[in-house]
């Protein structure tokens, strides 16, 4: 029975022995199997890097070896243009070489010729004195006395030819000078093309049928006296078929009443709120235009480079008289003189032309300066940093300061030329526009006025105050002050109505 059990398990025992002795055999015939294969691959592995290597070393070999061959290729290039250089400078030094010694002998022969000339010299001078020893024996005068004799009567008979030719040149210079200066003014005004067109102080506005007529005047005359206190201009509704007639002095006011005008009866709606909205728009839109005339004018003429300022002021110059002639048509006209005189005279036509243009800018001013009209433009040609000379050629075209250039003469004979034209203006208007502006600044001088239009041809003055700043009594004393002072200062025909217009408004928005 031991026996029985201890045999398998001794078996057992050897047998797992045995195993173990044969897994080890086995797990190390495979090891170094794969120790064999890992080495051989590690091998193949090296044997190609290291021919990736020497691929990679002999191509750097090579492009090493093909740029030092270039740079050799440089420096044999660069050689050789130095040993040309080498052989050109040697030549030169050659050449330089022998035109010094060419010169030394040119020198020495030069200096024997002087040589010669200095003893021909010494001869002539011995000669000269032999002869002048004669002379003087046989006229019984020493050199000096007869050489100042020769000298007294020469200089008295140039003197008396020098004057006589002086006279003659003189005379055909006065002569010439008046027939040339006649022929430049002459040849200017036939070169320039004029309109002759009067500025008057009505505008007539065309409407369709007399039943807009009713719609225009509203009810109670409402619309007609909002649209006058808003635009300054006198409307005139009467019995003329198919017209309306709209007075002022100053044309922009006009403009802008006819263009509200305009918008009003196309638009259809026409009430007091509705005519200060169209107002309001039509100012904005002529000012707008305004500029919009003063760039096409300077395009016009070909003159670039104006300050925008200078360039609305020309603009605002198609809504300004001169004693009746259109201030902008007379800048226009002036400019294209003075560029044709100026050409006439070989001086420069576009400054010319561009003092010309300017000439007047200091009469339409956003504000009325005690100062005049020439020097007003001067300092605003200053302002906007015109050059010097043409500063003083708008400044001096009425001899306000000296004139320092060319130009300026040119400007004040064309400006001159431009308004002494048949038909070119009006004296009587001009003063009647002065009277009514000057109507409208004395108003506007009083503290608390907003607005003033002189209507009626001067004889009436609307004055519109602030209500917030002038009660009704003081309106009523404003009157009583204005017209006393009109009646103190001014000289007008008839009588003029003064009419203080105090209005107060509330406005709130609905949101």
């Amino acid at each position: 029975m031991g026996l029985t059990i201890i045999l398998p398990i001794v078996c057992f025992v050897v047998g797992s022995v045995v195993s173990y002795f044969v897994y080890v055999a086995v797990m190390k015939n495979r090891y170094n199997n794969m120790l064999k294969e890992a080495e051989t691959e590690a091998e193949v592995i090296k044997k190609n890097k290291l021919l990736e290597v020497k691929e990679k070393f002999l191509n750097k070999k090579a492009e090493l070896e093909k740029e030092v061959a270039a740079r050799n290729q440089k420096i044999q290039q660069a050689e050789n243009r130095l040993k040309q250089k080498e052989i050109s400078l040697n030549q030169k030094q050659e050449d330089l070489q022998k035109k010094k010694s060419e010169n030394e002998n040119f020198r020495a022969a030069l200096e024997a010729q002087v040589k010669n000339l200095d003893k021909q010299k010494e001869e002539l001078e011995k000669l000269q004195q032999q002869e002048i020893a004669k002379l003087e024996s046989i006229s019984g005068l020493s050199a000096e006395e007869a050489k100042e004799r020769l000298v007294e009567s020469l200089k008295e008979e140039a003197k008396t030819q020098a004057a006589s030719y002086i006279n003659d040149i003189m005379d055909d210079a006065k002569m010439t000078a008046t027939k040339e200066a006649k022929r430049i003014v002459i040849q200017s005004i036939q070169r320039v093309a004029t309109e002759t067109a009067i500025e008057n102080s009505v505008t007539v506005f065309h409407i369709e049928s007399d039943e807009i007529k009713g719609r225009i005047i509203g009810r109670e005359g409402r619309n007609i006296r909002a649209l006058e206190a808003a635009t300054g201009v006198e409307i005139i509704v009467d019995d003329t078929p198919e017209a309306i007639v709209l007075s002022a002095f100053d044309p922009v006011r006009r403009e802008v009443a006819r263009l509200a005008l305009h918008q009003l009866v196309t638009d259809g709606r026409i009430h007091p709120a509705r005519i200060e909205e169209v107002v309001a728009k039509v100012r904005k839109q002529l000012e707008e235009e305004i500029v919009e005339v003063g760039k096409r004018t300077t395009i016009d003429l070909g003159i670039h480079g104006l300050h925008p300022e200078l360039i609305r002021i020309i603009g605002k110059m198609r809504y300004r008289s001169s004693y009746g002639q259109n201030l902008l048509q007379h800048a226009r006209e002036t400019a294209n003189l003075c560029a044709v005189m100026a050409s006439e005279l070989g001086l420069n036509p576009k400054k010319a032309k561009r003092a010309g243009l300017l000439h007047d800018i200091g009469k339409v001013p956003d504000e009325e300066p005690e100062l005049p009209h020439a020097l007003l433009g001067m300092k605003l040609a200053e302002k906007y940093k015109e050059k010097p000379d043409i500063c003083n050629a708008i400044g001096s075209h009425h001899d306000e300061i000296e004139m320092n250039s060319l130009i300026a003469p040119i400007v004040q004979v064309c400006d001159a030329i431009s308004g002494a034209r048949p038909g070119a203006r009006r004296e009587i208007v001009e003063a009647y526009i002065k009277r009514l502006n000057d109507l409208e600044q004395l108003a506007l001088s009083y503290p608390g006025v907003t607005k003033t239009y002189a209507i009626q041809a001067g004889r009436e003055l609307r004055v519109i105050v602030g209500a917030d700043k002038i009660d009704d009594k003081q309106t009523e004393n404003l009157s009583t002050e204005i017209a006393k002072k009109i009646q103190d200062e001014m000289t007008y025909p008839g009588q003029v109505k003064i009419t203080v217009i105090r209005e107060t408004r509330a406005v709130s928005y609905a949101k």
